[in-house]
């Protein structure tokens, strides 16, 4: 496969799977039963759904756009190196 037809790189998509992997995991934390009419369930303000995956997702967020910024090498500047 010609690698000058790919728009990224291979550590682009190694940061885009990771960046991918960490949303889903802050998406689990958030999970969980919530409340009824019938019963109030206080573990929906617990501090892993309020404060643990938020940030979580965010830091997923933020590896998926250091994976669209970084710039993939390319042979010429491997061998300039």
């Amino acid at each position: 496969m010609n690698n000058k037809n790919l728009a990224f790189g291979s550590l682009n998509y190694i940061l885009l799977g990771v960046g991918i992997a960490i949303i889903i995991i802050g998406f689990i934390l958030m999970s969980g039963e919530g409340t009824t009419e019938e019963m109030f369930n206080a573990d929906i303000f617990s501090d892993t759904r309020i404060k643990v995956a938020p940030i979580t997702c965010l830091l997923g967020f933020i590896f998926i756009i250091a994976a669209i910024l970084v710039k993939p090498r390319t042979k010429k500047q491997d061998t300039e190196s």
